[in-house]
């Protein structure tokens, strides 16, 4: 993807990549010739990196840029230099554009052609310079396993790629691909992608990052230009190399058995280069989730962030306080998507005891039973619903007429901010009578819910759970504090739904006489948990608890309806609506 080259001739560089790996060294001394062999130190195989870039800000972070890619390399380069043997940079900002290209993200035959010309230079220059290894990159890839180039070769293959992450189910190899040369669907794709099935693969496929070994002599046979001269495969640089890799009798291999690192999903060639920075910061989100996450260059100079409200009046993130990893990373994914949060100590339900709940006014709604395991009230319910509380009280007290509302353990969707924005601008526009919408729930009935006319993506909300994130209006915060619920306590997403009268227990409702709470959700959502009941990370602090007035009575629940993933949600989440299917995605 890309197109300015960059050839790092270096047996440092495998240092740099691999740290003490293969023992203890360091960067050549000053006066002293990279890649010089010391005593006792075996001498390293020479490798080159050909990085490629172009429109690359937000990752570089090169030819025919419209964006400070090369200002951005040309700043680590001069960080970096002195750890490799040789640099050989070059860069053409003008023109800015191909002659036959729609736009920034637009693949022509011409921009294709000079791709396939660079990387055909960088295997050159490679050669010419007798390398043991050269490793294709692009700077959309993104290596975070220090132990990457160490790992490939010792699976002494003479082409193979770690197998990249993305957002999406979109990845950097094929496992079929048809007689002329286009994809073809296979029953291993996805087994491979999810890591159901772990090993080093035979594909015909394999782009944004890879290893070739240079000592094994079948390579001399193999190139990226001109196309072999039976070549009758599309013209795209990816499928002329698996064909020259074909035709010189070379079988490619893809590693899935370490997480090496991420690929952002490529845009429609009618997408602009902000569309991409926004996958890219998407991508940044779900590392930082599933991990692990991806940190900035320190060679790297970054504009600080322009955090901001986004048009609300506040937006509340509630943590608690022994929770500072989540803390950690809301507040760095609200950084990546430029939103400034007040962050708000959450009621940490566990550290109260009984007697403090009572004086607190606290009571339970008498009959509450919770409606999976019929075990009543637990202390972290408690905590949950005075956190919220809270923050209604604080939304009356300053007179705040739209708020945002966070809890500490969202994945936040792609284009979550854009979307956001736009729905606020379209209630403004029609002016709908509302007082909270939900940004991330769990649908309790599979019943389709009412659309919102002339609003896109919003719903008249039925029976729901989770309180994850949601807009609030001054009037709904009144509303909720209005109705004492204190003194008649339940879980606060079981609150909710009495409220705006589409809770199913009639016995519940009538302690709260007034339920014209105006509620609404976007559909598909904004926002999910990070974790679901059975997956390995997840964790909750108001399931498992003890009885909120009885010190002594654990719950012992591991999870249960309310936090297992709702099945409906699949296909709408990240692999759904928010991302286009490009040339290259296996969607």
């Amino acid at each position: 993807m890309s197109a300015a080259a960059v050839a790092l001739l270096a047996r440092c560089a495998l240092l740099w990549l691999l740290g003490s790996a293969w023992g203890v060294f360091s960067a050549p001394e000053e006066g002293e010739a990279a890649g010089a062999g010391r005593q006792g130190v075996p001498e390293l195989p020479t490798v080159v990196l050909a990085i490629l870039a172009r429109n690359a800000q937000h990752s570089c972070a090169t030819d025919h840029n419209v964006d400070n890619t090369t200002e951005i390399l040309g700043e680590w380069f001069t960080a970096m230099e002195r750890h490799y043997r040789h640099i050989e940079w070059r860069a053409e900002d003008e023109p800015s554009s191909y002659a036959d290209e729609l736009g920034p993200k637009h693949w022509s035959n011409e921009r294709f052609e000079h791709v396939m010309r660079l990387k055909q230079g960088a295997l050159n220059f490679a050669r010419a310079e007798r390398a043991d290894y050269i490793l294709f990159t692009d700077t959309d890839s993104i290596l975070t396993n220090n132990q990457t180039l160490k790992f490939l070769m010792a699976q002494n293959k003479t082409v193979i790629a770690p197998m990249l992450d993305s957002q999406t189910y979109y990845s950097n190899f094929w496992c079929g691909i048809t007689p002329q040369g286009y994809y073809r669907r296979t029953a291993d794709y996805f087994p491979t992608k999810n890591r159901q099935r772990v090993g080093c693969f035979p594909v015909p496929m394999v782009y944004a990052a890879f290893l070739m070994d240079l000592r094994k002599g079948e390579t001399a046979k193999m190139a990226f230009y001109p196309p072999h001269p039976s070549y009758t495969w599309p013209f795209d640089d990816i499928i002329v190399f698996a064909y020259s890799c074909q035709a010189a009798g070379v079988q490619i291999y893809l590693s899935n058995q370490e997480h090496f690192g991420y690929i952002n999903v490529p845009v429609k060639s009618h997408q602009t280069l902000e569309d991409e920075s926004i996958n890219f910061v998407h991508l940044i989100l779900e590392a930082m989730v599933d991990g692990p996450p991806m940190t900035p260059s320190k060679h790297v100079y970054l504009p600080p962030k322009r955090l901001s409200k986004i048009g609300f009046d506040e937006i509340f993130l509630i943590n608690l306080a022994r929770r500072p990893d989540r803390r950690h990373r809301m507040l760095s994914a609200l950084s990546e998507l430029e939103i400034d949060p007040k962050l708000v100590d959450a009621v940490d339900g566990s550290a109260l005891n009984s007697s403090d709940i009572k004086k607190l006014g606290v009571d339970l709604l008498p009959g509450y039973y919770d409606p999976f395991s019929g075990r009543t009230l637990t202390k972290g319910e408690v905590g949950c619903f005075l956190s919220h509380h809270y923050v209604w009280k604080e939304i009356v007290e300053r007179g705040l007429d739209k708020s945002v509302v966070l809890e500490d353990d969202v994945r936040f969707q792609p284009y979550f901010k854009k979307r956001l924005l736009r729905l606020m601008d379209e209630l403004e526009q029609v002016q709908l009578d509302w007082d909270l919408i939900y940004l991330g729930r769990k649908q309790v009935n599979s019943e389709d819910e009412e659309p919102v006319e002339d609003v896109r993506n919003l719903v008249v909300a039925e029976y729901s759970y989770w309180t994850l994130a949601y807009v609030i209006s001054l009037r709904g915060a009144q509303k909720l504090i209005d109705a004492q619920p204190l003194s008649k306590i339940l879980p606060v997403d079981e609150f909710l739904p009495i409220m705006y009268d589409k809770h199913p227990n009639s016995d519940y409702k009538k302690y709260f006489p007034t339920r014209d709470l105006q509620v609404y959700s976007v559909h598909p959502l904004l926002v999910y948990p990070t974790h679901y009941t059975g997956e390995a990370k997840w964790m909750s602090d108001t399931e498992t608890s003890t009885i909120w007035d009885d010190d002594s009575h654990k719950t012992k629940w591991s999870g249960s309806q309310k936090t297992m993933k709702d099945t409906r949600t699949i296909g709408s989440g990240t692999t759904g609506h928010s991302f286009h299917p490009a040339s290259r995605d296996e969607l």
